[in-house]
Order: C-alpha cells, then structure tokens, then sequence
C-alpha cells in the first residue's frame, strides 16, 4: 500500500512543501493498524513454533460462521479448526465444505474445547446474551478468546467479560474489523503525520438499511439477546473506528427512538452531539432505517483538509482546494465481495500473532469497553433528556 504524498503545492509558491504541524492524536502508539503492545498479564504462550499450526475452537454456528471458517480456511497452514461448538451440530456441518483443512469435530458441548490442549484460540461468534458463561470456561482452561462484537449487551458485562480473561492471563480480542479496511489504515497513516493539522469537527454516519424479517428472527433488537439496537449491533464498527481515530469523547447529548419502519424493542435510530476530550466537537447518526442502504463514514475536518472515509476509499480536500484519494479509483465489486472474509482473515492473523508473541492484539477487550461506554452514554442521554459526560480515563 503507497501512503499519501505529504507533499503538496503551496498556493502562492507553486512548489513543494512538506507540511509540519499537529497531530490529530499525540497518544497513539503506532501508525500500524495492528496491536504492538506487550501484554504482560499472559500466562499461556502459544506451545507451537511460528512454523506449527495453532490449534482454533469456533464457539458458535450462525450467519457469522461461514466468514470465520472461510477467513480460518484461507490462512492456511498457520492454524487447524479443530472444533465448531453450535446447539445443534448437525445443522452447523455444512460449514466443513468451506474448509480446506481435515473436518472439525462439530459438538454441542463446550468441554470438547476447554479439555483439548491442542485448541489455544477460542472465536466466539455466540449472541451477547450466551456468552458469559462460555468465556469464563474457555478462559479458566487457558484459552485466548477472540470475540465477534459486542463484547457483550452493556457496559457490566463486558467489564466482567474483560476480568474474566485478565484475571485468567489470556488474551482478549474483539473483532472490530472496519480497523483493517485499507482506507483505515491509509488514513490512520496520514493522520499521523499531522499533514491535516488539529480536528475541529467530526462527523459519524451510519446509514443502513435491514428489512423488518432480520428483526423478526432470533430476537434481533432485544435487549434480552442483543443489549440493544442499532447502535450495539451495527454502529459499534464505525463508532470503534472513530474513536481509534479521534480520541475519547466526553459529553455527549443524544436521541433515540425506533421508527415506524420498524417493528422492534431497541432503537433502529439513533443521534448524538458529541464533544472530544481533544477539543473537537462532532455529529453521530446511525439507523437501519435509511433506503437505500448506505456507507457508513467517517469525515474528519481539520485546520489544513478535511478527511473522509469509507469502506472503499480515503478522499482528501485540501484548503487550497485540491483532492486526493486512495485508491485513486472506485473498488469494484469483485473485491468488495472477496473482502468480507479478508477482512476477518487479516484480524484473526493479527490474533494468532498477538498470541505467539505475547502482545496485544489490534483491538483488546479493555479498548472496546471505551465503545460500549459511549452507547451507553448515547442511551442514558436519550432515556434521561440530558447531557451525559464521560468520566476521563
């Protein structure tokens, strides 16, 4: 992947200029999009050598399934699936066609994991509201855990969820994989720099669409099974990316409501005034209300340009009126389709060497809380009809 050029044509000069100013985030560690942390707290190392397979459980069989197995089948020699622990194995099989390893041992039973010292990684692909449970076994037993989002369906949850596995000394993943769009990283790198200078303003939009069947099955949008709507199911990627980019926020003033488009518990609508500890101040809105379905994006404006992203491209809008964008041309759709298992792929890489190298992934179990303490700030400003500050932390 080429960076950006830092160097553009200076207005009055016609010549090139670096430019020097601000970072947008002092705090951050690294422009890579990767975690590069040690994690001290790590009682249990991978046994196996960097050119020996690391044995993986996926805990849960559902419509995310298929995406793991593809993304697991895709690395190759570097892990074997050796378990898909579903309620009901038998319908879960299917997912051994999409595997280019020996079968999995497909069980309901969650000791065929916690008992096999050969499984080191455990995936949890489970609704929120099952999890608990499962992760204190996996993490009592040593497993490291890799999480699909939400950690789990509120702020306590996923407190408790993120002591089990610290006070286990496994390490603990959460699958945010918009961190790893190659837009994301492209504009985490020109960030960094500062070329953009100090973000003023920021804006979050999340504009989807989900027909009311999605909602009729298997209890989406409940409380009881999701924690949640819109906001914890879908606008948690965007709203990780966000802050990975801009820093904490610290006030916050919002609605939510659930629409007549749809027929649900939780919220399919949510929006928000949010203020930064940085000084910014920004807009959110999400819903999975909006037709046609949208891209969900994040634009940054800042003292010298201001930066938007999406799934597919960063585009740049210097105040001397020039444009840049990477990629200089729209995805097409081929790749767009071939992402959606690269994307869990390149995550669950980052994972297996976080685990080998005793790290912190891309994304800890502690860093997504700070997700989850914004929506729960974004409901509580909503249900209360007031502005809701962030403790610092």
């Amino acid at each position: 992947m080429v960076p950006f050029q830092l160097m553009r044509k200076s207005a009055s000069l016609e010549q090139l200029v670096i430019v020097s100013v601000q970072h947008v985030r002092p705090d951050s560690q690294s422009i890579d999009c990767t975690g590069d942390q040690r994690f001290s707290g790590m009682k249990y190392f991978s046994k196996s050598q960097d050119t020996e397979a690391v044995g993986v459980a996926l805990i849960g069989a559902g419509m995310i399934a298929q995406r793991h197995v593809e993304a697991l089948s895709a690395l190759g020699g570097d892990v074997r699936l050796l378990s898909i622990v579903s309620r009901h194995p038998d319908k879960a099989s299917h997912l051994a066609a999409s595997y280019k390893g020996p079968a999995p041992l497909f069980t309901s039973d969650i000791t065929a994991v916690t008992q096999n010292p050969d499984v080191q990684i455990a995936i949890v692909a489970t609704p929120p509201s099952v999890r608990i449970g499962l992760i204190r076994s996996l993490a009592v037993a040593g497993k490291h855990i890799l999480l699909e989002k939400p950690v789990a369906r509120n702020v306590a949850e996923s407190v408790e969820v993120v002591d089990i596995c610290e006070g286990a000394g496994v390490l603990l993943g959460v699958l945010f994989q918009h961190r790893v769009w190659d837009s994301s990283c492209e504009a985490r790198r020109l960030l960094e720099t500062g070329a953009l200078g100090s973000t003023g303003y920021v804006e979050i939009a999340v504009p989807l669409w989900r027909e009311q069947s999605y909602y009729d099955e298997l209890d989406r949008g409940t409380y009881a099974r999701d924690g949640g709507g819109v906001l914890i199911t879908q606008a948690i990627h965007t709203i990780d990316l966000a802050l990975s980019l801009t820093g904490a926020v610290t006030r916050v003033q919002a609605m939510t409501a659930t629409t007549p488009l749809h027929q649900m518990e939780a919220e399919d609508l949510a929006v928000a005034g949010l203020h930064f500890a940085s000084g910014a101040v920004g807009s959110f809105v999400a819903s999975t209300a909006v037709y046609p379905h949208g891209s969900e994006a994040i634009t940054l404006h800042c003292n010298n340009a201001s930066l938007r992203l999406d799934a597919q491209a960063v585009e740049i809008s210097w105040r001397n009126g020039e444009s840049e964008r990477y990629p200089s041309s729209a995805t097409d759709k081929t790749t767009e389709v071939k992402l959606k298992h690269q994307l869990h792929q390149q995550v669950i890489e980052d994972f297996l060497d976080a685990v080998r190298n005793g790290r912190n992934p891309m994304v800890t179990g502690a860093e997504a809380l700070e997700s989850h303490r914004l929506i729960e700030a974004i409901e509580k400003s909503s249900r209360d009809g007031r502005t809701v500050n962030l403790p610092a932390r």
